[in-house]
């Protein structure tokens, strides 16, 4: 009897679950997994949605002279990017920590460019680099900004990953005798690589979402050298080329998806 209510009450409980995450997931499922799916379709139709054309438009994008621009400065973009964001992030992280009694202060200074409107880092941008904008220096500028927006919530990451970290590991090496550089390189560095993947794949999305500040300093098509695929898909969507736009949208949904696949199984590896 009380093994079968012990089961009953189980699945009680498996429909209380997936009635609370039933919202979230209709929502999801609304507002973005039929609109992808859609653009998927719509990228294998022509510009009305009527006639299928098979790989023609995905054709057409990989010979476009400005996508293989906007791609090439994206690849570069995110090369350089998020090494340098999750190193600074990293190194902001332990120097927070190491002067605790003001880390608070140091913590929230970091933290305040997430707080700043877009407007006032446009204004602020045209002021300072307005000269650099028509230059190879615009694209340094975009790193700039992308560095200065991102690292405060990465240090966020690092030090709730440096948090969890048992204070009785560091008692044991310092009893055994180990240097600071041994400790942080035998036991920080390996107990933080569930954080090291969580900030990479964040990191990697960020990279995407610094298109607004370039677009409002720089305008819809700015220096070659900080031409990327948010203002290509800008462009295709105000000249309304959906097909292409839908093909370039999908390719580049695809490439981010086995980049993240790809992350997860190398970092799942490292834990094991």
């Amino acid at each position: 009897m009380n093994k079968t209510l012990g089961i009953i009450w189980r699945n009680v409980r498996k429909v209380e679950y997936i009635l609370f995450l039933a919202p979230s997931f209709l929502g999801i499922t609304i507002f973005f997994l039929l609109p992808f799916l859609d653009t998927v379709r719509r990228s294998f139709y022509d510009v009305r949605g009527v006639n299928f054309i098979g790989w023609e438009s995905y054709i057409s994008v990989v010979n476009n002279a400005a996508f293989r621009l906007a791609a090439t400065n994206t690849a570069r973009f995110v090369a350089i990017c998020i090494p340098l964001l999750v190193v600074i992030s990293l190194v902001t992280a332990l120097l927070v920590r190491a002067i605790k009694p003001y880390g608070g202060i140091f913590k929230t200074s970091f933290l305040l460019p997430m707080a700043v409107p877009v407007a006032s880092i446009v204004l602020l941008w045209q002021v300072v680099f307005g000269g650099f904008m028509r230059s190879d220096t615009a694209f340094w500028v975009l790193v700039f900004t992308y560095l200065w927006k991102n690292t405060g919530y990465n240090m966020i990451l690092w030090l709730a990953g440096l948090d969890s970290i048992s204070d009785t590991l560091y008692e044991a090496a310092n009893v055994d005798g180990a240097s600071r550089m041994q400790s942080f390189r035998y036991i920080t560095l390996p107990c933080l690589l569930p954080t090291f993947g969580i900030v990479s794949i964040l990191s990697l999305l960020y990279s995407f979402r610094v298109f607004r500040e370039a677009y409002l300093v720089a305008g819809a098509y700015p220096h070659d050298s900080m031409y990327l695929l948010q203002h290509l898909f800008n462009n295709w969507f105000q000249n309304l080329d959906i097909s292409r736009l839908s093909a370039a949208a999908t390719m580049m949904a695809a490439v981010l998806l086995v980049i993240i696949i790809l992350m997860r199984g190398f970092f799942d590896d490292k834990e094991d």
